[in-house]
């Protein structure tokens, strides 16, 4: 496996520029765009599949029983997943959908044994995501793409870096808390309010 290169340590203001432009994602499907990410470790590719996927997948974990708090920091979970094994990813035996609702729902079920509940049953029906939309509409993952990376821009230096060392650095929550000097509790709710900011930026850029 060959060596994962970590993206450039730069201030935020820098690192939101260089996500791309929002032509990065056009004309390419999710499976083309985790590829990208998998291959290239592409950062504008990764923010189109963030944008598409991030309040899916919360919605999705949110009606397997997960709380707002809950969903939302296995969102990170999964999203950043999603970027450490992406180079794993083989358009050949799933749509980028279904891998990345697969992951979701294998922490979901982990989630729950973590919390003793044994009698979770992993092919439970209520566990299966629901079918996804088209995933080759090119367009849309150029829109979405464009729209996050504005968004982005509207985070407070501090929450845009928390970010940065998350999803782009591949470091720990507990690593980000260390090195920033700041309690885990707090790297964890910074996460998960730039989250809901990006979101209702988005919403509100529609």
């Amino acid at each position: 496996m060959r060596a994962e290169t970590a993206p450039p340590k730069t201030c935020p203001k820098t690192w939101m520029q260089d996500l791309g432009s929002p032509a990065a994602g056009a004309d390419r499907t999710f499976e083309e765009l985790l590829t990208a990410v998998g291959r290239d470790r592409d950062r504008a590719a990764f923010a189109a599949l963030f944008g598409h996927f991030a309040k899916r997948l919360k919605a999705y974990l949110r009606r397997q029983g997960c709380d707002a708090g809950g969903a939302e920091e296995l969102v990170q979970d999964v999203m950043l997943l999603v970027w450490r094994r992406a180079e794993t990813y083989d358009p050949t035996q799933a749509s980028a959908g279904t891998w990345v609702f697969t992951i979701a729902r294998n922490r979901r079920i982990d989630a729950l044994r973590r919390e003793q509940r044994p009698e979770i049953d992993p092919a439970d029906p209520t566990l299966v995501p629901d079918p996804m939309e088209s995933a080759d509409d090119g367009v849309a993952a150029r829109e979405t793409a464009g729209r996050l990376r504005a968004a982005l821009k509207t985070l407070p230096p501090e929450q845009a870096d928390l970010l940065r060392l998350a999803y782009f650095e591949d470091k720990p929550h507990s690593l980000i808390s260390a090195e920033q000097g700041i309690p885990l509790g707090t790297v964890k709710s910074r996460l998960r309010l730039a989250m809901e900011r990006l979101r209702k930026a988005m919403r509100d850029s529609r």
